[in-house]
């Protein structure tokens, strides 16, 4: 009982200085920052994804109609597109929570003994790697996107080739 009473007053002795938290909430405005950046990315990043979608549902809905022509000859680039954009969404979501856990363990290191500025540091450096990831796939993405029809459709042509030889050597 005695001990629990002497951790919780420590923790209160450690926690009680304003100019400490100011440090711990002055520290953790840059990552907040980039947080709202991710979460404005994500924004683009979904709107892109969810157009994708629906373009890829409306050509093969034609196509299964046979109303489908040239488009349905741009499935498979548009579906390059769609993993791209996914890729590029999932590594921006995981770079934001990563990102919060650097904010919480900023603050949660205001209160302990042990030094964890090492995890800190990972956590930031693991944050770098997936937005760098995530922003890699987004450039490859709208640099399809810009592409001519008739680009998308040799695009295609060239991925569902890849698709066949492959299909090809795993039946060898």
């Amino acid at each position: 009982m005695f001990e629990t009473l002497s951790i919780a007053g420590d923790l209160i002795n450690r926690t009680s200085s304003t100019i400490r938290v100011q440090e711990i909430v002055q520290l953790s405005l840059a990552p907040v920052f980039l947080l709202a950046a991710i979460g404005a990315m994500l924004n683009v990043m979904n709107a892109r994804l969810t157009w994708l979608i629906d373009r890829v549902e409306f050509i093969e809905r034609r196509t299964e109609k046979g109303l489908g022509g040239r488009e349905g000859e741009e499935l498979p680039a548009l579906r390059q597109r769609q993993h791209y954009a996914q890729l590029a969404v999932t590594l921006s979501t995981g770079a934001a929570l990563t990102i919060c856990t650097v904010v919480a363990l900023l603050f949660v290191s205001a209160f302990i003994r042990p030094q964890i500025g090492t995890v800190v540091a990972i956590a930031w450096i693991l944050t770098m790697v997936q937005l760098f990831g995530a922003l890699a796939l987004f450039l490859l993405e709208t640099r399809l996107a810009t592409a001519t029809a008739r680009e998308r459709r040799k695009r295609s042509r060239k991925i569902v080739q890849r698709e066949a030889e492959a299909q090809r050597e795993s039946e060898d």
